[in-house]
């Protein structure tokens, strides 16, 4: 009795355990399905047509990825079905064979209560006992007989009931494991187009390199300047903060730094196009891309910006490639959010998690912001910052 109700655990478990991994890949999949459609939308954005971008590659290297991921998350689903068909089908084995053994028993009770049909032969049989105990033992047999073969019928039908239902439990998650299986192969066929336009646009871009190094050049000039300036602006802040003895809030530091990892995106939805730090170019392997000290995201056009944690406006700047830029001190430290066109915010005032900074400019049919995390004046990874 003790191991049956281990197993029935067991089972009980395993069945709880599949119904929460399916429900974390299903939440996982709506996610990932919508930044696919996201990069669709910002790939038709993009106005340039004629030639193909850094950026246009990016995007279709993340689709590429997120369809991969769908891909693997459906090759693990797959065999998590897999997993509960054989234990259906081990349930329903066992039950098959409970029921055989029961009918086997109904068939001998039948037998023997044929053979003992005519009433006559029953009361003879009582009648022809020795004693009274003898007697009554017999007419308790005949009675509990009679009972057994009603109790197994009853026996019987719970189990056929119960059989037939775990049948049909195991022909829909068949029906499951088909419908994933053909999921998968549309999946695999996207992908498979997706790679085939990867291949395709790094050899445009290939063509181009001699273009691309000039503007990466311009590229370069750009982003030295923003990185200047804003060491200028952090130096600039901690040092008139010392010398007017300002005291850091050391309490939204601790709290700032509490939430690494969890921050909210300054943008409702968009994808990081350019990481943080020192890249190769995606095609032109032996050259090396701009420092970045933060992330850029492609986004949707002129989309709003918003604080990702309490604190206060600093400074306002312009700078040429980034138009406005947004400086939020939170304690001890930053985060700067650029190429806005319009600001809703101004310097020394105090913002929340969440309130709109402003604007991003359009660029065609769609936008980027690029944003930056710093501590005091050491620049950090946004990414290892914002929540995934």
């Amino acid at each position: 009795m003790k191991r049956f109700l281990l197993l029935l655990t067991l089972l009980l478990l395993g069945t709880s355990a599949f119904g929460q991994d399916v429900s974390k890949q299903t939440e996982r999949k709506r996610k990932i399905e919508e930044e696919i459609n996201f990069i669709d939308n910002q790939l038709k954005s993009i106005t340039s047509k004629q030639k193909a971008t850094t950026e246009q590659l990016t995007l279709i290297r993340r689709r590429v990825t997120n369809r991969q991921t769908l891909i693997s998350d459906l090759d693990k689903k797959i065999a998590l079905i897999n997993d509960e068909m054989t234990a259906k089908q081990r349930e329903i084995n066992r039950l098959q064979k409970e029921l055989d053994t029961l009918e086997t028993y109904y068939e001998k009770l039948i037998y023997n209560t044929y053979k003992n049909r005519d009433t006559r032969v029953w009361f003879l049989y009582i009648l022809s006992s020795e004693n009274i105990g003898q007697g009554y033992r017999r007419f308790a047999f005949l009675k509990s007989l009679a009972s057994e073969v009603s109790l197994q019928a009853d026996k019987m039908r719970e189990k056929q009931d119960e059989l037939h239902q775990e049948r049909e439990k195991l022909a829909a998650i068949k029906a499951e494991a088909q419908s994933t299986r053909a999921e998968r192969e549309e999946e695999y066929k996207k992908l498979v187009a997706e790679q085939k336009q990867s291949q395709e646009d790094m050899k445009r871009l290939a063509k181009s390199e001699k273009q691309y190094r000039a503007d990466l050049a311009a590229k370069r000039k750009e982003v030295d300047r923003l990185n200047k300036e804003i060491q200028k602006m952090l130096k600039s802040t901690v040092a008139e903060q010392k010398k007017d003895q300002t005291k850091v809030d050391t309490a939204l530091s601790g709290e700032f730094a509490k939430n690494k990892g969890k921050l909210p995106w300054p943008l409702k939805q968009g994808v990081i196009t350019e990481r943080f730090g020192v890249h190769n170019h995606p095609v032109y392997k032996n050259l090396k891309l701009p420092d970045n000290p933060g992330i850029t995201f492609s986004t949707a056009k002129g989309a709003d910006v918003f604080s990702v944690f309490d604190g206060e406006v600093r400074k306002i700047i312009v700078m040429p490639g980034y138009n406005q830029c947004v400086l939020v001190q939170h304690g001890e430290y930053f985060t700067l959010y650029c190429k806005l066109s319009k600001v809703s915010v101004k310097s020394g005032q105090k913002i929340k998690t969440g309130e709109k900074l402003g604007t991003l400019e359009v660029d065609g049919n769609a936008s980027s912001l690029h944003f930056q995390v710093w501590k005091g004046t050491d620049k950090q990874d946004p990414e290892k910052w914002l929540r995934r």
